[in-house]
C-alpha cells in the first residue's frame, strides 16, 4: 500500500478529512518548491500534488497557465519535478502525486517514469488527459512499481466511464467539481452532490473533490461528502503574488492552516 492508500486508512480510522494541495513544481523555481511544500505540510495539508508545467494545459485555468509559465522559463521539466519529489521525501513522509498530461509522461517513457517515480518516493500519478478507455498500458506500468494510479471523473462523465473511473483507479478517485479549467470560484457547484452519490454507486475508493475550492467554507462544505478536498489555484495565487517575498513560506503555512481549519475541531 502507497502513503496515499496509508493515508486514506488513518483519516478514516481518526474520523477525519484530507487536505489536498496543488503547486506547479518549479515556480518560482525548482529550488524553491521544496520549502514550500514543507510549509503546505506544516500547515497541515495531508497530501502533496506536485503539478508537472506544460506548455499546453487544457485543463488549467490562467492561474495555474502562469504558473506552468514560470517554471517552463526555470527550466523546470518532468525529470526535474522526479528529482524535486526526491529532494521532498527525504525530509517529509507526506503522500506526493505527480500531476501532469500525457505528452510529458510519453516522452520520457512510461515504464522510465514509472521507476523514476518510485525510486524518488513519489506515491502515484494522475494524467489530466489520459483516457481511461485506453488507460491499461500506463496503469500497467505504474503498478508494476507500486504507483496509485488516479483518474478524473467530472459533472458530465457517463455511467461507463465512471465505472472505468472506478475499475483503473487506485487510492482515490478525483471528482471534478464544475465543468471547464482549474480556478477559484465563489461558490460550488450544485453538481457536486450528484456526481458524488454517482461515483459511491461505482467504488468503494476514497473520493476528493477539487476544481474551484479557494476558501475554509468550500472546505467545510465538501468535508460533509467526501474524503478529501484539493485545493490548488488559491495556493498557486498566493505563490505568484508573493513570490519575492521572503515571508512566502509563512504565509502559505498560515493559509493551509486556515484552509484546514475548515474541517471543524478536527484540525
Amino acid at each position: 500500500m502507497t502513503r496515499i492508500g496509508k493515508l486514506f486508512e488513518s483519516l478514516k480510522r481518526d474520523s477525519r478529512k484530507g487536505l489536498i494541495a496543488y503547486l506547479t513544481a518549479g515556480d518560482p523555481s525548482p529550488d524553491r518548491t521544496p520549502a514550500l511544500v514543507e510549509a503546505m505540510v506544516r500547515g497541515g495539508a495531508d497530501l502533496i500534488e506536485l503539478g508537472v508545467p506544460f506548455s499546453d494545459p487544457i485543463a488549467d485555468g490562467p492561474v495555474i497557465q502562469r504558473a506552468g509559465y514560470r517554471a517552463l522559463q526555470a527550466g523546470t521539466t518532468l525529470a526535474c519535478v522526479v528529482e524535486i519529489a526526491r529532494q521532498i521525501r527525504a525530509a517529509s513522509e507526506v503522500p506526493l502525486l505527480l500531476f501532469t498530461y500525457l505528452n510529458p509522461v510519453l516522452r520520457y517513457g512510461l515504464e522510465r517514469l514509472a521507476a523514476d517515480a518510485q525510486a524518488a518516493g513519489i506515491d502515484g500519478c494522475l494524467l489530466t488527459d489520459a483516457s481511461v478507455e485506453e488507460a491499461h498500458e500506463y496503469t500497467g506500468a505504474m503498478h508494476r512499481h507500486g504507483l496509485d494510479t488516479v483518474f478524473l471523473a467530472a459533472p458530465t462523465s457517463t455511467p461507463r466511464r465512471l465505472k472505468l473511473v472506478a475499475e483503473y483507479s487506485t487510492g482515490f478517485v478525483y471528482l471534478v467539481s464544475r465543468t471547464g479549467v482549474t480556478g477559484e470560484r465563489d461558490s460550488l457547484s450544485n453538481a457536486v452532490a450528484p456526481l458524488v452519490s454517482d461515483m459511491r454507486a461505482a467504488t468503494d475508493l476514497p473520493l476528493a473533490v477539487g476544481f474551484g475550492i479557494s476558501r475554509p467554507e468550500h472546505v467545510a462544505e465538501l468535508g460533509k461528502l467526501v474524503e478529501a478536498v484539493v485545493v490548488g489555484s488559491a495556493f498557486v495565487r498566493l505563490i505568484e503574488q508573493n513570490a519575492d517575498n521572503p515571508s512566502l513560506e509563512i504565509q502559505l503555512e498560515s493559509f493551509t492552516r486556515e484552509l484546514k481549519r475548515g474541517f471543524g475541531a478536527q484540525a
